[in-house]
């Protein structure tokens, strides 16, 4: 009565299709996962350019005057914002500002001023030189923001580069004397005694 318990131990026979099918399945899945998330993350990527680009224009103007931004000069209390604009233009550009935007102290708020050139008007090739002095304790910065001309003050197109350097700074050397005599009586080193310090 006593049979082999032989058969009881081994494994039956699996087919290997279904860990094949199963396999090739989650591939084919993870393929589609990647591409869905490639195309729509292409798709937000040109829409944000879109909204950043530039609206395109029928033609781009060339630049018709170069300004030359000095920086600004700290005297007395006094802000002095200048530079020179050049017409770099084929042609006589009249009645000229650079508009300029400062930045108040107080409220963070924004000013535009109107800054006239000395000369105004500006035949080909020609300067003209802008100067405006305000308190430093007004505006805490300024921005070039345009170049206006003629009467109805339209824009024009032009470029910048940097002018002069503000000049260094010169620390004049003062001495200090204290006429008060410290605990000994009488100072060590004093204009009138003077020692020297090893």
């Amino acid at each position: 009565m006593i049979e082999s318990q032989d058969h009881l131990f081994e494994e039956p026979k699996r087919s290997v299709l279904p860990t094949l099918l199963a396999g090739v399945a989650a591939l084919l899945i993870t393929g589609v996962v990647f591409a869905g998330y490639t195309l729509v993350r292409k798709r937000h990527a040109d829409s944000g350019l879109a909204l950043n680009a530039p609206a395109p224009t029928a033609e781009t103007k060339p630049p018709q005057a170069l300004i030359v931004v000095d920086e600004a000069l700290l005297k007395n209390g006094q802000t002095t914002l200048g530079g020179v604009v050049r017409n770099t233009s084929n042609g006589k550009l009249e009645n000229l500002a650079v508009e300029l935007e400062l930045k108040r102290r107080k409220d963070g708020g924004i000013d535009t001023q109107l800054v006239p050139l000395n000369p105004t008007t500006l035949e080909p090739q020609q300067e003209g030189r802008y100067v405006l002095q305000l308190k430093a304790q007004d505006y805490s910065s300024a921005h070039l923001s345009g170049l206006k001309s003629g009467a109805s003050k339209t824009d024009l197109a032009f470029t910048t580069t940097a002018g002069q350097k503000r000049p260094l700074e010169r620390l004049e050397p003062k001495t200090i004397i204290v006429n008060r005599p410290s605990k000994g009586g009488e100072f060590l080193n004093s204009p009138d005694n003077p020692a020297r310090v090893p």
